[in-house]
């Protein structure tokens, strides 16, 4: 079964009250007062609707607000474009979610048995059994440069895994650019092209990219710490290391409602999919940043039920001075996508506040109250008519610790 951005069974035109977009002006106001930022930038799209507001300074002391083509590092978001060209793949027959890692190792490759045996949809649900990190990047490393290729394989080599694939969550990095060699691998070309050919060229997202110029770090928001050099990032392709703009992200939004063109079945719909329950699971870890997820689609967390007026689809993200959210309410058709740059320390709150703000704020504008003013039960997601569905909700169709500090 897919899951299609449509009012939930049962709900009314008079249950979702409609906001103008501007009012997003006040309530993004809100979260970068709250947040103690350096610079935050908020895009919300609805339809052919799209507001963007930027708060702040672009870097500290600059008296410069940020634009709709500054250039921000969306960290962890990397991954909900890494599923999008899997679930794309998938659709046209290139790989099945079920294939293993072994399959497309690279030549030569001794994988233990286990390892081999992980399938690319475990790997895209965080439930492969891998550690976070392969490890602490050695000093200096500039952010979303570690693990290269060679390192992460021969890391793989002799790994152990943490648990059974299948039977738990933990959130990994290197699990995610195991994923984009994958499919690299499967698409006998290399990542970046397959990412440009298959999504970012179609959607005309010409600023997204692993590899900034030098114009493009010149407009890179900068907090209040060092992080280190404006670089190529290709070696976090799958994890954490785009870069984009906000004009950019308000295409992807519009793209994940179902406005943006090209717009296809199976695509954006198949990854955000719910996939796992987590009462399905043994435990989840690392999976909760914006609230303790009903469901686990690739990449992407529910909050609340399908059916239920409150369901939330988000993926958090942060590191190197960022904090990055897109959070996604289906029974308004409406999306938001968030960034903020660290602020001086006491500054305020980031991080889970930023995550809750940002859907409240999203609430209001379909005229909803608060989450967390919601009864209990609402957050619980109605877990009986999950469990009715089974494990999958989706068949397919035949034919290092500085590299994100947040979920």
């Amino acid at each position: 079964m897919f899951f299609y951005l449509l009012p939930a069974a049962g709900q009314t035109a008079a249950q979702i009250k409609l906001h103008d977009l501007n009012e997003a002006e006040a309530l993004g106001g809100e979260l970068y007062a709250n947040s103690g930022a350096t610079g935050l930038v908020l895009v919300v799209v609805r339809g052919n609707e799209v507001y963007f507001h930027g708060y702040g300074e672009t870097a500290p002391g600059s008296q410069t607000a940020p634009a709709n083509n500054s250039l921000i590092r969306i960290c962890s978001l990397t991954k909900v474009f890494t599923t999008d060209v899997l679930a794309q793949l998938a659709a046209d027959g290139t790989v099945r979610l079920d294939d293993s890692l072994g399959k497309y190792a690279p030549p030569g490759d001794r994988l233990t048995e286990q390892v081999a045996a992980i399938t690319l949809e475990e790997l895209a649900t965080h439930t492969a059994g891998l550690d976070r990190e392969v490890g602490t990047a050695p000093r200096h490393t500039p952010h979303f440069t570690y693990p290269d290729f060679e390192t992460r394989w021969q890391w793989l080599e002799h790994t152990e895994l943490k648990y059974t694939p299948g039977t738990q969550a933990i959130y990994s990095n290197v699990g995610f650019d195991l994923l984009s060699d994958v499919l690299a691998r499967a698409a006998q070309t290399s990542y970046p092209t397959l990412l440009e050919t298959r999504t970012l060229g179609p959607l005309k997202m010409w600023e997204t990219t692993f590899y900034p110029s030098a114009e493009q770090c010149a407009r890179l928001m900068q907090g209040a710490h060092n992080e280190g050099p404006c670089t190529a990032t290709e070696n976090t392709m799958g994890s954490g290391g785009l870069y984009s703009t906000p004009d950019d992200m308000a295409k992807w939004l519009r793209y994940l409602l179902g406005a943006g063109a090209p717009r296809k079945p199976l695509m954006a719909d198949a990854a955000y999919a719910v996939y796992l329950l987590p009462s399905s699971l043994q435990s989840i870890s690392g999976l909760s940043h914006a609230g303790r997820p009903s469901g686990i689609g690739m990449g992407w967390m529910h909050l609340g039920a399908n059916d239920d007026i409150y369901h939330i689809i988000e993926k958090t993200g942060g590191g190197a001075g960022f904090t990055t959210y897109i959070a996604i309410h289906p029974a308004s058709q409406t999306a938001l996508f968030v960034a903020a740059t660290d602020g001086p320390p006491h500054a305020g709150r980031r991080g889970f506040g930023l995550f809750q703000g940002a859907n409240d704020a999203l609430l209001a504008l379909a005229g909803l109250p608060p989450l967390a003013d919601e009864p209990a039960k609402r957050i619980a997601a109605r877990r009986t008519s999950h469990a009715a569905q089974g494990k999958h909700r989706h068949e397919p169709r035949k034919g290092n610790n500085q590299l994100d500090t947040s979920g």
